[in-house]
């Protein structure tokens, strides 16, 4: 014992000679998803979870990887492609959390002034914070820091790479809006949102100047920009889209006519925006007739190759990837049947509408309130009449209107006694906005109080 603490003193001693320092604990290299309680300054009060591959360079690039509202990091995790292509190439994804509510309930804050302003606090404060700890922690590469996210996670993709153009190298913004594109709390949820109402329209020059003045003097290369959406998605229009490419060919000081456009796959149209020396710094996707959807399956890959990290895999591949189902519902219910029925009066229901005009989106939270785990699960409620569901998360629906069941996703099939999970749809309605009476969970009747 004596000849072991000896040798740790040595050791230490030999790091602090070579200017290193010496960590109180050597973290966890294991490749599965890991939650960090205290990784730095957290004014958004954010969740941080990380998925570190067994593989992987000595400095591996670090990619944020962020949900959609509503949603959880490790939900995330669970149903997008990300940490499947982190096992196959080598880097570190970090999953954040949001606890914002602003209409939805978990959404990443880009609407307060806070979340504005370069070290101005909130969320992308606790982002910047995530990554330092990863760069810490894992020997993540600095320089090869990049942002994607979905929805309100790619909102705050668009946000972060204006804020923090020296943190970030590339960006990949699915169904998202421009930077400073909300203006407060109240303009955020869609039924009353000037920025998602579809009428947003603003000059490049002005989108510009917005990023421009989040870091007043910044003159160093700016990130690269991937921006993709939906032609057919009413929650966050498709416009938006027109006005992301303006804001970011703006930044760049390129044309509004791309230099290039292409198909790489079926109903999914490119175009691109090169500077002088043929490097493309933005590319749009539009993917013909999808919703509030994406990514969807393959998107992932793109991003990926987008910010340079599919050249040399790590040297021992995982010989099986991690089970990533893909974010689009699959039109067949999952093979798990529910196993653990509740007793009669076991759960509760919980329902919270957000409407405008001909559209709404509703979260229904479920509540085991029994003494036992529910394990596998749907559950069975009836649509008001008018109501049509255009896409739902955390859950497959079918079918679209009538009696729904929606049944779990291959990530949130378990609910412990006590605990609950959150689930939500898209819907169009007639005028009828209300939420079903009645629930039913693996065939019990759940309570609505």
């Amino acid at each position: 014992m004596k000849i072991r603490r000896k040798l740790l003193l040595v050791a230490a001693m030999s790091a602090a000679v070579a200017g290193l320092a010496v960590p109180a604990a050597q973290p966890a290299y294991a490749a599965s998803l890991t939650e960090v309680t205290a990784f730095g300054d957290n004014p958004g009060g954010m969740r941080m979870h990380i998925y570190v591959p067994d593989t992987r360079p000595a400095n591996p690039a670090i990619l944020v990887a962020m949900h959609g509202c509503g949603g959880s990091g490790p939900g995330f995790y669970s149903s997008s492609e990300f940490a499947g292509l982190a096992d196959r190439y080598g880097f570190l994804v970090i999953y954040p959390t949001a606890t914002q509510q602003a209409g939805f309930g978990n959404c990443f804050d880009t609407w307060s002034d806070a979340a504005k302003r370069r070290g101005g606090g909130s969320d992308p404060v606790s982002i910047v914070s995530m990554v330092t700890y990863a760069e810490r922690q894992y020997g993540g590469d600095p320089n090869r820091v990049f942002a994607t996210g979905s929805s309100s996670g790619g909102m705050m993709t668009n946000e972060m790479l204006a804020l923090y153009p020296d943190v970030f190298k590339a960006g990949a913004a699915y169904m998202g809006v421009p930077f400073n594109c909300f203006a407060n709390a109240a303009d955020y949820p869609p039924g009353s949102s000037k920025c998602t109402g579809g009428s947003m329209d603003r000059t490049p020059q002005q989108w510009g100047d917005a990023v421009r003045q989040a870091y007043p003097g910044y003159t160093g290369p700016r990130p690269r920009m991937q921006l993709w959406h939906g032609t057919s998605d009413t929650l966050v229009p498709y416009s938006l889209l027109q006005e992301e490419i303006e804001q970011w060919t703006n930044v760049f000081g390129l044309s509004q006519t791309p230099t290039s456009t292409d198909t790489p796959q079926s109903g999914w149209n490119r175009r691109r925006y090169a500077d002088s020396s043929g490097t493309v710094q933005v590319e749009a996707y539009s993917i013909q007739g999808a919703g509030h959807s994406l990514p969807g399956a393959g998107m992932a890959a793109y991003a990926i190759s987008f910010f340079g990290l599919t050249g040399t895999p790590p040297t021992t591949p995982p010989t099986t990837p991690p089970t990533t189902p893909p974010t689009t519902p699959p039109t067949t219910p999952p093979t798990t049947p529910p196993t653990t029925p509740p007793s009669t009066g076991a759960c509760r229901v919980t329902a919270a509408v957000n409407a405008w005009n001909t559209g709404l989106t509703e979260n229904l939270t479920i509540t085991d309130t029994g003494s036992a785990a529910i394990n596998g699960w749907s559950l069975v409620f009836t649509l008001p009449a008018g109501q049509t569901i255009t896409s739902g998360w955390n859950a497959t629906y079918s079918p679209a209107s009538g009696q729904v069941t929606a049944r779990n996703a291959a990530y949130n099939g378990t609910i412990p006694a006590g605990g609950s999970v959150t689930i939500g749809f898209q819907a169009t309605h007639t005028g009828n906005t209300g939420t079903p009476s009645a629930y039913t969970l693996n065939g019990a009747a759940c309570s609505t109080a």
